[in-house]
């Protein structure tokens, strides 16, 4: 009997440091966990690019996107902004944890986008995962009427060539993948490679377009930030439909100022081009780089949350 008391009493106390193991265990991990970074940007868009921000679940995004004409004309036109302008709206939603979808419709052709942001991975602040990835895609619809378009699908009839245009050849495409990585406090960058599609374009003119995308803030104040964007088009002779470069669109360059106050962020700045979606960025710019293709443009995002 006595044996069989020193054996239940050896083995409450075997449990208990076992337990007492466990718990240590347990709370070591929880301490040893990694987080993911915070503010790797401070809004989801930089300029007119998608970063690979996703405010938190709940969360209501307006977006409003400006761009004033090309500073070409001085102050005749106050440097563009009172020439020809380009305006975005978009609303995004959170529906689920790092995903957002979204709506805009562009001044510009009328065009209605609807949108999906997805990141894959976000960085941790012990680098366990050392970058941000994320995808985002988009189809744009023109709103123009039918006589604006140069061509549909072409058919012949006895009567001649026919102009078979439905609602399909409205319809433009963009996908993207960006990496990005918050290296410190103060400097954040990202990098993209994308594909643009349109159904129906000039004969002169591609379907399709890869462009590579880099992106960054280098933060110089608690709420204040240099912002700069670049996209590139690229020559691909592979998926081009030209046996000559003539119309290719060129590369743009953009920087700025952004102002941040965790709701708010407002961005002004300067840029060669005066498209607002990347689709059309990628494959219609044709400003270049020096005082006639420069414009001057804003952004402002806001955030509800629920």
């Amino acid at each position: 009997m006595k044996k069989n008391i020193i054996f239940i009493v050896l083995l409450s106390f075997v449990s208990v440091l076992s337990f007492a193991q466990q718990e240590a265990t347990d709370a070591s991990q929880v301490k040893e966990k990694d987080y993911p970074v915070s503010a790797t940007f401070e809004s989801g868009v930089l300029i007119d690019a998608q970063t690979v921000v996703i405010p938190e679940v709940k969360t209501l995004e307006m977006v409003i996107q400006h761009k004033f004409g090309t500073i070409e004309n001085g102050r005749t036109n106050l440097w563009g902004i009172y020439g020809s302008s380009n305006i975005r709206l978009g609303l995004n939603y959170v529906p689920v944890k790092n995903v957002q979808i979204g709506a805009g419709i562009t001044k510009r052709y009328m065009t209605t986008d609807l949108n999906a942001k997805w990141t894959v991975l976000q960085q941790t602040r012990k680098n366990t995962i050392p970058v941000s990835v994320m995808l985002y895609g988009n189809v744009g619809i023109d709103g123009r009427p039918k006589s604006a378009f140069e061509t549909g699908s072409v058919r012949e009839a006895y009567t001649g060539p026919v102009n078979d245009f439905g609602f399909s050849d409205r319809l433009s495409y963009f996908s993207e993948l960006v990496v990005a990585r918050k290296f410190n406090e103060w400097l954040s960058l990202q990098a993209g490679v994308s594909f643009t599609h349109y159904n129906a374009v000039g004969v002169l003119y591609d379907h399709d377009k890869v462009g590579v995308h880099f992106n960054g803030r280098v933060k110089v104040t608690p709420q204040g930030s240099i912002i700069f964007t670049y996209d590139s088009p690229l020559k691909i002779k592979d998926i081009s439909e030209q046996r000559e470069w003539t119309n290719h669109p060129k590369p743009a360059l953009t920087f700025g100022y952004e102002v941040s106050t965790g709701t708010h962020a407002f961005q002004i700045y300067m840029g060669s081009t005066t498209s607002l979606l990347p689709q059309d960025n990628i494959m219609w710019n044709q400003n270049e780089m020096n005082d006639k293709g420069f414009a001057i443009g804003f952004t402002i995002t806001r955030l509800w949350a629920y």
